[in-house]
């Protein structure tokens, strides 16, 4: 073989070697379980790298999930099929599938219905109230609805107000609350009808303000609004001035006997708590009531439970606040009731029954309908507060990709806290975090923590206009607080991409 014969051989073999080298990544299947699936190698190398010298997470399992918001493929994925505690996080599910049964104008109805006549200024007969679901009815409704029955020439009601919140079953917590979390205002009563102090809307609860008294002496103690309907055992004292305030208060089980104890400086700052009451229908026919005697108008009888016929003429009606501003509250602050309330609402409106039962079926159909794999979920509230909810990273993203071409969209993202917000009814959950972030990227997420539990889900939007959808699941924590960090570092590595 002469040596021009060599050259070209060695050139062709080469050439067959190179081709076949270039070919083999195409056949490789066999995928690392952590990944970028279509994006730069940084962002894998990255989070990777991150992820595995993280201290915080020796132990614990973190699911990861990044999608593109515009195509909705996934960019990376760290166990994003693996079922996970999603917490608070569930409230997303909630809220898209409730825009999407029940519409951003949707209003609960609050209703005052009688048979009795009215003559000479008195009303012969029971007064009914017929809560229906409304989470935001204040001291102020009450009122309202009070003047427009003495507008009708009501002077005196000769019967009883009876509350009625039979819109709904009579199962008041859903079924993984812990008996711990009943007086907390996150695991108040879910009742159709019921009350909130302000305007944070923490339906069936009050506020307790403590204030010091003097040295020695016990604290004083006050409730927001002021109603009868609870009693405060004060076993406080006010101790020296710098020192330490520790002031524990719980609701006795079954009761509305709220037990505060403890010590609190003289020098001490005003101490607020929300507690749940129980029965907070009867909660409501109180401030109803005390509404009433306020417009100067007598009640003869008393406020019982019962249920009005359902042919039962209505007098007056009142109106919430719509679906879409009550996703502020709901979203932004993390109000579990609301979640729950929505829950029975979809169940009432879809199969007629108030319950959650009905309920969660209503919200899987819905959101299977928008394009989720419910095969892969386990729901068993609308709050996340069970940590018998089981969702993967995967399956949040890609809601968060689809509601985007619903109408409702721009409701549902303005409800989401924004990172470095002072407004609490901006930044809610969010307020504190990633401020600096926040110069330059927006961020809206919702946040969630349980015991051993911490999840952060949203947009990140980066100054050219890409935005990233985004899912962190970190569960067997050993102190849920320090989740956190590593969600804000994995948002900061992705403001940077």
């Amino acid at each position: 073989m002469n040596e021009k014969l060599k050259q070209k051989t060695t050139f062709i073999v080469l050439f067959m070697f190179i081709s076949i080298l270039a070919i083999i990544p195409l056949f490789y299947t066999d995928e690392p379980p952590a990944q970028a699936v279509s994006t730069s190698v940084d962002l894998s190398e990255e989070i990777n790298e991150f992820i595995e010298n993280e201290p915080i997470l020796d132990g614990a399992l973190a699911g990861i999930s990044i999608r593109s918001a515009d195509h909705g493929k996934l960019l990376y994925e760290h166990n994003g099929e693996i079922r996970m505690q999603p917490a608070s996080i569930l409230k997303m599910f909630t809220a898209a599938a409730s825009l999407s049964v029940l519409g951003e104008d949707y209003r609960f109805t609050t209703e005052v219905l009688t048979t009795g006549k009215i003559a000479g200024g008195t009303l012969s007969g029971d007064l009914y109230l017929k809560g229906k679901g409304d989470p935001t009815l204040l001291p102020a409704d009450f009122a309202e609805i009070a003047k427009k029955l003495k507008n009708k020439g009501i002077s005196k009601i000769d019967g009883d107000i009876i509350t009625d919140d039979s819109w709904y079953d009579d199962v008041r917590y859903s079924e993984d609350l812990s008996w711990n979390d009943e007086h907390q205002y996150y695991g108040a009563q879910i009742s159709a009808l019921t009350a909130s102090p302000n305007l944070d809307y923490d339906a069936g609860t009050v506020i307790v303000s403590i204030s010091p008294g003097k040295k020695g002496k016990a604290a004083k103690i006050s409730l927001e609004p002021d109603t009868d309907f609870v009693t405060v055992v004060n076993e406080t004292k006010t101790i020296e001035p710098k020192g330490k305030q520790d002031i524990q208060i719980k609701r006795e089980h079954g009761t509305n006997a709220i037990v505060v104890k403890g010590s609190i400086p003289a020098d001490s700052q005003l101490v607020r708590e929300w507690v749940a009451v129980w029965n907070p229908a009867q909660y409501a026919g109180t401030l109803f009531k005390k509404a009433l005697e306020d417009q100067g108008i007598e009640i003869v009888g008393k406020i019982k439970n019962g249920k009005a016929a359902d042919a039962m003429p209505v007098l007056i009606f009142h109106k919430s606040i719509p679906l879409a501003d009550l996703m502020i509250p709901f979203m932004k602050l993390s109000n579990n009731g609301h979640a729950e309330v929505l829950v029975k609402e979809i169940g009432k409106a879809v199969h007629g029954d108030g319950s959650w039962d009905k309920g969660i079926e209503g919200m899987l159909d819905e959101l299977e309908s928008i394009g989720v794999d419910t095969s892969k979920i386990i729901l068993r509230d609308g709050s996340g507060l069970s940590h018998a909810n089981l969702v993967p990273a995967n399956e949040i993203t890609k809601i968060l990709y689809e509601v985007q071409g619903e109408e409702w969209f721009p409701v549902f993202k303005n409800s989401l806290p924004v990172a470095g917000a002072k407004d609490r009814m901006v930044g809610g959950t969010m307020r504190n975090r990633l401020k600096e972030e926040a110069k330059f990227v927006t961020v809206q997420a919702k946040t969630g923590s349980l015991t051993g539990v911490s999840t952060l889900a949203g947009y990140v939007e980066k100054p050219g206009g890409e935005t990233l959808i985004f899912t962190i699941m970190l569960n067997n924590l050993l102190d849920d607080r320090d989740g956190r960090n590593v969600e804000d570092q994995i948002v900061r590595i992705l403001s940077r991409q």
